[in-house]
């Protein structure tokens, strides 16, 4: 697992996805602090990583990266079992308040170099 504070480059990223079925790279970001964890097996490692770094819960969003998308809009996916929170609204895996979306549009580019 890594944390992202500053930046990694997207051929990082592509290393990492290499190891993982279906070209992919999981993460999680904290939308408070931009920041996020990525490689992991599991978004859930991800999201202990930041909690023990005094992340906010109701901050973390899980999903998955497809590096070799960069390109296309497609490359981020809104989706992990952690963003399952009924009682915050999000009934579903998938990310469904559109301006979170847009914050972690926003906090993956800043992070993430070509």
């Amino acid at each position: 697992m890594k944390l992202v504070e500053n930046k990694i480059s997207v051929d990082e990223l592509k290393k990492m996805s290499e190891k993982m079925f279906g070209s992919l790279v999981k993460a999680v970001v904290d939308i408070e602090k931009e920041i996020m964890v990525v490689d992991a097996e599991l978004h859930s490692d991800e999201e202990e990583l930041l909690l023990e770094n005094e992340s906010n819960q109701e901050n973390l969003w899980g999903i998955n990266l497809y590096p070799e998308d960069i390109d296309t809009e497609n490359w981020i996916e809104f989706d992990s079992m952690i963003n399952i929170r009924p009682s915050s609204g999000n009934r579903s895996c998938s990310i469904e308040d559109p301006n979170i979306r847009k914050k972690i549009i926003t906090i993956v580019n800043r992070l993430v170099t070509k």
